[in-house]
């Protein structure tokens, strides 16, 4: 199926590895041209590289870089001083750490919101009237199935991500969806990457268990018995990015290997 996104440009956040990288990845398959952010420069130099060998050759796609914190206000304008124009942002920023809510002071609050809330508000507000004068846009925040589920260590990534999901479900309904710009969700669940490492190492160290015996018991609630891997998330991200997803807006599409037990 062709996605019909060759030429186009876009902003991963995120994307030195984990999920942020599965989307880079197919957006480039599909000829997608990318700018890259992530605050570590050795590891998204890596990504670049691994972009432009295994995944951009057939398309001819360019791959650029910005080792910045997307989180940060001088973050956000070094990306916009390289390229002010994009027609897809993908926002991705690393959740806050898992704890006691008793234990979260204000300071932790903000950091959170900033992160995961005020972070890709901020890149919408920056992009969608661009988007909106070509006619064409797409906006993907990688959030989590926490939103419709939430986990009890993880409060904070709970309240700034759910506070994100309110804010697009407006937004993605105002004159922007008349003039070809969409704005989604993607809610992952268990995939296999540091951040699901993390937890996990957290809760093991809580129980006294072994880590791959708390990895193991996770995989067992998933109805796929397994972890999702980052280029099936990718893959999903990419259709919604496509010409065909030009009729999904204001959606949150959970990928949890069936998780969720809800009917809604």
């Amino acid at each position: 199926m062709d996605l019909g996104l060759r030429g186009k440009w876009a902003l991963v956040c995120g994307a030195s590895k984990g999920l942020g990288l599965g989307c880079a990845q197919a957006l480039v398959r599909e000829g997608v041209n990318v700018l890259i952010v992530a605050r570590g420069d050795a590891q998204l130099q890596a990504a670049a590289t691994d972009l432009r060998a295994n995944h951009a050759g057939a398309t001819g796609a360019v791959v650029e870089t910005c080792a910045q914190d997307i989180t940060t206000e001088a973050g956000r304008a070094a990306v916009f001083a390289l390229r002010g124009a994009f027609d897809i942002v993908v926002t991705n920023a690393g959740g806050p750490p898992p704890g006691d809510f008793r234990d979260w002071d204000r300071a932790a609050w903000i950091k959170a919101v900033d992160a995961n809330m005020l972070t890709p508000i901020a890149l919408i507000q920056a992009t969608v009237d661009g988007m909106a004068e070509r006619g064409f846009g797409r906006i993907v925040n990688i959030t989590s199935s926490a939103v419709k589920s939430p986990i009890d260590i993880l409060g904070l990534s709970n309240g700034a991500r759910s506070g994100l999901t309110g804010f697009v479900a407006g937004v993605s309904r105002s004159s922007l969806a008349a003039k070809g710009v969409t704005i989604n969700n993607l809610l992952p669940g268990a995939f296999d990457t540091d951040r699901l490492r993390g937890t996990l190492q957290a809760a093991a160290q809580r129980t006294g268990q072994a880590l791959e015996t708390v990895m193991d018991n996770r995989r067992k609630t998933i109805p796929v018995q397994r972890f999702g891997n980052p280029a099936e998330f990718g893959a999903t991200c990419a259709f919604l990015c496509s010409q065909h997803a030009a009729y999904i807006t204001g959606q949150n599409v959970l990928i949890d290997g069936g998780a969720y037990p809800g009917v809604y």
